[in-house]
């Protein structure tokens, strides 16, 4: 175990942290030139594209120091904010961490709430300044900057470079020299916290573990602390860049556990993990059931599609275990999924996956929260759709999320960003400034009002400066209501959405004004309408085509005129009571950008 060291990489999205684990196999020879690539532990293709991490991955690399051997184990972590809970439990694994910093762009929120993760679990950490190479790094002003985040010396912090090598012997150095060896007793019992999993579709679930304490032997019948289940472990063995079985693994390890699970709900992250024969006598703290945030329809464009999407949706949860779904049907859209996801980005990644990687073209409703709404009678109803809440007279309260958000941003930015989040409901709480150009605001806002367009008008207004962070603070009481969208005196309830009060008027006359846009007109005319209840608030109207009837009169009396347009408007009314309306999806899609 001395000889052991765990490690993981926290960063910003985009500063580099993938690149940089590439550099360190390479320097330890853990790949080949044959299996090298680049960000090799992204095996995504959507993480490759967008350059982001989105499940986290461990690799263990040996490296020669001083002529002592050692082992490294490298834990690596997504960046983004959807991800946090994973990024704890990854970080809870762990005895040290690299703290990278890009040179050009400094310290964003992520990583500063991905830092406090780590100092709550006692991390040591080693300050990396990462893109030293590029024309726009700016290596004083940076340093500073962690200086002042960490209190740690100047020369503490390692400059270095993903892309040219430099300064990776001096990270492998200090990762030695300054992360503690594991500590744990061989000889008490098993205690392993299981970081992530991911499913084989050959073993079935794969599990992640880092043991605290004990050893785990091939052929030892396991428990899981939090779930009940118990399983008889077929292989063990510790993570290279393939895994690699072993008779036995001890405390320190981090490692894998085959057992023959078929479901990922049976697996959870942040789970203990021990022996059936010899139990530990608690669990590991800080597990928790990952909730979702954001709650949105995803339809089939062909209702003869939906056994497909059903059989998609459930091969996608065992990969992904945060993905949560229930079938739901909607008038507008026929048979679908009511799913949750961890947030907006959480949610992008999923369609995108089900359109790659089976085939299916969706549509998806608009995203919402959930809301706890309280009858006069006293009841708790928990809304994750619209459709889903009772008629006004009966309720007596409505709650919704409420966050604490971070906000990191340039001093040339404040005025627009504090206008944006006092627009979103938010209540400013504090405002720190960082650096003399760098400052941090501290946010009190609804989460439904952040799940819709507030990163992208974020980053728009800060020029893409600007960082974001979050976490929820419970619910609170809030003045909300159910606002309906009509089309031709029917209600279109993939359109309704639950939004606050003041809002309401200017949300339902935009989307009036885009919807009558978007449809296509037909031969009746179609009225657009929102409606709070039996109120409504908003209309617009789709002119109907026109076939010129009395073209064929040329001059007579007028009464022969009038009796033609009498017989068309008798004609358009009966069109209209039996005529439905098509939505196009781009209807659908267009209320998620309504304000572009």
């Amino acid at each position: 175990m001395e000889n052991i060291r765990n490690f993981c990489i926290i960063a910003h999205i985009d500063h580099g942290k993938s690149t940089l684990a590439d550099r360190l196999l390479d320097t330890t020879h853990t790949i080949t030139s044959r299996e090298k690539q680049a960000q090799v532990l992204d095996d995504m293709d959507i993480e490759r594209e967008r350059g982001i991490t989105i499940k986290s991955h461990a690799i263990q690399m040996d490296y020669t120091f001083e002529g002592q051997k050692y082992v490294l184990n490298l834990i690596d972590t997504p960046g983004h904010v959807d991800f946090s809970y994973e990024v704890s439990r990854s970080i809870a694994a762990c005895e040290g961490a690299l703290l990278i910093v890009d040179a050009s762009q400094g310290i964003q929120a992520q990583t500063i709430s991905n830092l406090y993760l780590a100092l709550n679990n006692n991390l040591i950490i080693i300050p990396v300044l990462n893109k030293m190479d590029l024309p726009g790094a700016m290596p004083e002003e940076v340093k500073d900057q962690i200086c002042d985040l960490i209190m740690c010396e100047r020369d503490e912090i390692i400059p270095a470079s993903g892309k040219t090598g430099l300064g990776v012997d001096d990270i492998l150095k200090a990762i030695i020299e300054r992360v503690p060896a594991p500590k744990g007793d061989i000889k008490a019992p098993l205690k392993a916290l299981i970081f992530d999993s991911v499913f084989n579709s050959f073993r079935g679930i794969i599990a992640y573990f880092r043991i605290l304490d004990g050893s785990l032997k091939k052929g030892d019948k396991v428990k899981f602390i939090n779930t009940g289940k118990e399983y008889f472990a077929d292989e063990v063995g510790i993570l290279r860049l393939k895994p690699e079985p072993r008779q036995e693994v001890f405390a320190g390890d981090v490692g894998y556990i085959i057992s023959g699970i078929k479901e990922a709900k049976e697996v959870k992250v942040g789970d203990t993990l021990t022996t059936v024969s010899h139990p530990c006598a608690e669990g590991i703290q800080g597990f928790e059931d990952v909730k979702p945030m954001v709650f949105a329809g995803i339809y089939p464009v062909e209702t003869d599609d939906f056994e497909d999407l059903r059989d998609s949706m459930g091969k996608l949860q065992l990969n992904d275990a945060s993905l949560v779904f229930e079938p739901e049907s909607s008038v507008a859209l026929g048979f679908g999924f009511r799913c949750g996801f961890l947030g907006m980005l959480h949610m992008e990644i999923i369609v995108e996956r089900l359109e790659r990687e089976f085939n299916m073209t969706v549509i998806t409703t608009v995203p919402n929260v959930s809301f706890h709404c309280y009858t006069k009678k006293g009841d708790e109803l928990i809304v994750n759709n619209p459709s889903d809440l009772p008629d006004p007279s009966i309720i007596d309260y409505i709650e919704e999320p409420f966050i604490n958000a971070q906000v990191i941003t340039s001093s040339d930015y404040i005025g627009p960003v504090i206008s944006l989040c006092i627009n979103k409901r938010g209540t400013l709480l504090s405002q720190n400034f960082l650096t003399t150009n760098r400052v941090e605001l501290v946010f009190e806002m609804p989460m439904a009002e952040v799940v819709f367009d507030f990163y992208d008008k974020l980053k728009t207004i800060s020029k893409g400066y600007a960082s974001f962070d979050y976490h929820p603070i419970g619910y609170r009481d809030s003045d909300l209501i159910k606002l309906d969208i009509l089309l031709n005196s029917e209600n279109v309830d993939a359109l309704s959405s639950i939004l606050h009060k003041s809002k309401a008027y200017e949300y339902g006359k935009k989307i009036c004004e885009k919807l009558r846009e978007l449809i296509p007109r037909q031969m009746f005319e179609i009225p657009i309408q929102a409606a709070i209840g039996a109120k409504v608030i908003a209309r617009e109207s789709i002119k109907a085509m026109r076939k010129d009837v009395t073209a064929k009169c040329y001059g007579g009396d007028i009464s022969r005129k009038r009796k033609l347009l009498e017989k068309q408007k008798e004609g358009k009314k009966r069109m209209k009571q039996v005529g439905r309306v098509e939505i196009p999806q781009s209807a659908f899609m267009a209320v998620l950008k309504l304000d572009s």
